[in-house]
């Protein structure tokens, strides 16, 4: 039987906070994937959402290795 990761968001923040966090979270072989439905949309010829909203994701198997980056990405940018 087949099992089906699942992407589950774990930040969501400005285009370039998220590409920091990616960053740093790629370093660890975590793989990201980046959804910035505002750019998405805009390509698509309407807008929705705003330029500051952009979402991260990680594979639900590796958000326990995850888990302690983001906590440290965001206390030490204070958010």
């Amino acid at each position: 039987m087949e099992t089906k990761n699942k992407l589950i968001r774990v930040f969501a923040g400005s285009e370039i906070t998220v590409n920091l966090l990616s960053s740093e979270l790629e370093k660890e072989v975590i793989p990201t994937e980046i959804i910035n439905e505002y750019e998405q949309s805009n390509f698509r010829g309407f807008s929705t959402g705003t330029p500051y909203s952009v979402d991260l994701y990680i594979l639900d198997t590796d958000f326990e290795k995850a888990e302690p980056i983001v906590k440290d990405f965001m206390k030490i940018n204070k958010m």
